[in-house]
């Protein structure tokens, strides 16, 4: 698919994902070295990846959930000059 800009690649995900029934967050970000405009933007669900192992803390008193499964839903939105 093509987008006017990356901002509507964004929002066409996370309504897809809302209607698909996932929540969804920006990964990451790449730059172009020569102007600095972002080039590419990444789209994942938010159960994607895993969380590193916790530290163990003395002063935790409360265990957070694990909320990141591993999910594979993601757009990648590339910026494309015509």
């Amino acid at each position: 698919m093509k987008f006017d800009t990356l901002q509507q690649g964004i929002t066409f995900y996370e309504n897809y994902g809302r209607v698909s029934g996932f929540d969804t967050r920006l990964y990451s970000t790449k730059k172009r070295k020569s102007d600095g405009k972002i080039s590419l933007k990444y789209c994942v669900c938010n159960k994607e990846g895993f969380r590193e192992t916790p530290r163990l803390q003395s002063n935790c008193k409360k265990k957070r959930p694990i909320t990141r499964m591993g999910c594979n839903a993601r757009i990648t939105l590339k910026l494309i000059n015509d």
